[in-house]
């Protein structure tokens, strides 16, 4: 009998949707589409192949380093003592170019201050008098809780080398 009941709804459905067997409606408005005139597809069009751009100021001073004072460069000057330590093992912040790294913070102990320097990168490091940072053989020469002092060697371009004086001042960072 529960067969008879849940057939009668589905006869019922299908005789409803054939009443009206023509589709008139539905064939005129085929007829329509199909004696409209057929379009076209556009080409793709042609693009030109890229070309990449060789940067050859690579080995020169970045435009976004500030550049050294004239006084610090005399008060230094070049001297033929000058030479960075090639055979010295290079330490972890020397992987970073020194404007990509800041000051956050000091830690003291025992009379020695300590420097924390975020490299840019999610890691913040602690450096005292005597470790080296940046690509240019930095060496920290003075700390003190609001800065420290670096003293870079860099090329002349005559071949041979001069100390640049640097400094990291502790930035305070809005949260």
């Amino acid at each position: 009998m529960k067969k008879y009941f849940t057939l009668i709804p589905v006869l019922l459905a299908a005789a409803g949707c054939s009443l009206d067997g023509s589709h008139s409606d539905l064939r005129k408005k085929m007829a329509a589409i199909e004696h409209q005139p057929k379009g076209q597809i556009e080409p793709i069009p042609t693009f030109t192949p890229y070309s990449p751009y060789v940067y050859s100021a690579a080995a020169l001073r970045s435009p976004f380093s500030r550049p050294v004072l004239e006084e610090d460069q005399r008060l230094v000057g070049r001297r033929l003592d000058v030479a960075p330590d090639v055979n010295r093992q290079r330490q972890l912040l020397e992987r970073f170019n020194f404007d990509a790294l800041s000051m956050v913070g000091t830690l003291s102990r025992g009379g020695q201050v300590w420097a924390l320097i975020d490299d840019s990168e999610g890691g913040i490091h602690r450096i005292t008098i005597g470790n080296y940072l940046g690509k240019n053989h930095g060496r920290v020469v003075g700390a003190s809780a609001s800065k420290i002092d670096v003293l870079e060697i860099v090329p002349d371009g005559t071949g041979g080398w001069i100390e640049r004086p640097r400094a990291l001042t502790l930035e305070e960072k809005d949260n």
